[in-house]
């Protein structure tokens, strides 16, 4: 059957080698798996999930107590005092951008530790000069960046000593640069070194990616607050948008103020028929999670073997989902973010090209024929348009469907070179 989906015969026989040898590692990932399906589980039980939290609410979305269960569940699965998880928050990008305004005044001073956020946050910050930016009111901004891929430990410490700092940030996953993802390990280290000198800052993770990569989550490491989106790993697939915030019950009590109206929060916000498929894509994540890592360790190996650089490769430990693959060639990248969109269930037949993204400095290309819009747990592939052309594959609902939509990518990029 592979032979009619297009697959030349040395890829099928390629993928049949590379199996053998990433056996191993899906193993660790079924393990990993296990644990977090059973702690959303355990959650789902000890809040009494019912049928009657599947309800909806409309207008105001007072006494929405489906909306208010899944909240506590979210809470108890990520470790946190308390979440906010809305059908309100339209991506990830909003939720860093809702929690950034709830933490921070005219004056403030916030720091990113590792280097420049992702691209969407540039005109959020003020980076990039935009009149409703954090900067615009009176936020300042100041980076440190990374040496390699570890922490400038010294630099974070001495500026932390300062004690004029009020929210010190960190992203999880690499985004569009080029650096490894964080570990839990690095952000435990580095939690503890700020803390030693300042007790008061927020410290404050964009999570989005991470979710479900391991058993346990920043906040078990020290984080204050954390951020991520439902179109991502903790939305199984399922979710049809929306993103959490999650933390210090304080601190997410000033993000719901931000989202909604002052002295109403968390009570208002009607769920408006999305409560069912929230709950249940947390409760499908655990193994589509599972899936997209799988995925990725495929394609690692694969593309390893044809020759590119790729990063993790297929045995490193991973700390997100996303597989990153360079190909030194513009027009091999988008050769294999096209063939990936040819391997999808929705719009295979759509031939995606670099365009002028809305929050992006470079062109940027996405292949995403997926059943949520811009779902990035499915099966996608991304880049911006620049040296060293480097693609972001992410996702994988299965990882029969994720094999198949690699072996695609990977037949057009050979047939078109």
């Amino acid at each position: 059957m592979y032979k009619e989906f297009g697959i030349p015969q040395q890829i099928i026989d390629l993928s049949e080698e590379v199996e053998k040898e990433i056996k191993e590692e899906f193993e660790k990932i079924d393990k990993i798996k296990e644990k977090n399906s059973l702690k959303v589980l355990m959650a789902c039980q000890k809040y009494n999930l019912s049928d009657m939290h599947f309800g909806t609410t409309t207008g105001y979305g007072y006494g929405d107590i489906g909306r208010d269960t899944i909240e506590k569940i979210f809470a108890e699965v990520l470790g946190a005092e308390d979440s906010l998880v809305r059908n309100q928050f339209i991506s990830g990008t909003h939720a860093l951008t809702v929690a950034l305004f709830a933490m921070l005044r005219p004056g403030d001073t916030m720091l990113s530790i590792n280097g420049k956020p992702y691209d969407t946050l540039d005109e959020v910050i003020g980076l990039v000069e935009n009149k409703s930016s954090l900067k615009s009111y009176g936020v300042k901004y100041e980076q440190i960046d990374l040496i390699g891929n570890e922490f400038d430990t010294s630099k974070i410490v001495e500026r932390a000593k300062q004690g004029n700092i009020k929210l010190i940030c960190m992203q999880r996953s690499r985004g569009y640069s080029l650096r490894n993802s964080l570990s839990l390990e690095n952000i435990k280290n580095i939690v503890r070194e700020i803390r030693n000198v300042n007790k008061e800052a927020i410290i404050m993770m964009d999570n989005c990616y991470g979710e479900f990569v391991d058993t346990v989550e920043p906040l078990q490491m020290g984080v204050d607050l954390m951020v991520g989106s439902l179109i991502k790993n903790l939305g199984g697939g399922i979710a049809p948008n929306g993103a959490y915030i999650a933390g210090k019950k304080e601190l997410v009590e000033l993000a719901a103020e931000r989202l909604t109206v002052p002295g109403q929060g968390k009570e208002v916000g009607p769920s408006l028929g999305a409560n069912k498929q929230i709950i249940q894509g947390l409760f499908f994540a655990p193994q589509v999670v599972a899936n997209a890592l799988k995925t990725a360790v495929f394609a690692s190996r694969m593309l390893e073997k044809l020759g590119y650089t790729v990063s993790p490769r297929y045995n490193e430990k991973r700390t997100d989902i996303v597989q990153l693959i360079n190909f030194e060639d513009k027009n091999k990248l988008i050769k294999f973010c096209q063939g990936i969109q040819m391997g999808s269930p929705v719009d295979s037949n759509s031939i995606p090209e670099p365009w002028d993204m809305p929050g992006y400095t470079d062109q940027v290309i996405m292949a995403a024929g997926t059943f949520v819009q811009g779902s990035s747990i499915e099966l996608s592939c991304d880049a911006p348009i620049r040296p060293p052309y480097t693609a972001f594959l992410q996702g994988g609902l299965t990882y029969e469907y994720g094999k198949a939509g690699v072996m695609k990518a990977i037949s057009r990029l050979l047939i078109n070179n």
